[in-house]
């Protein structure tokens, strides 16, 4: 995962219109936004999906595949990132 597409997520956790209309980039596979937070991106191409969670010092990048499923995905993701933010971190 290059620097640029990090910079482009948190972008995107304020400004949305630029992941809806360009998608997420990830170690140069692009995926469609499906939704997201100020804290929360998802995007998925395929049988491949993206869940991102934002804390205060960190974004938390995950890349699954079947047969993990996004509610699995974002059940883990979320419950990290919200562990550590509960840490300060």
């Amino acid at each position: 995962v290059s620097k640029e597409e990090v910079a482009k997520i948190v972008q995107g956790f304020d400004k949305t219109e630029l992941l809806t209309s360009g998608g997420v980039t990830l170690a140069g596979q692009r995926y469609i936004y499906l939704s997201g937070t100020d804290r929360v991106i998802r995007a998925k191409l395929g049988k491949t999906g993206v869940h991102c969670m934002k804390t205060q010092q960190a974004v938390i990048v995950s890349i699954y595949e079947e047969p993990v499923q996004p509610q699995q995905a974002a059940s883990i993701v979320e419950k990290l990132g919200d562990y550590l933010i509960t840490c300060g971190y």
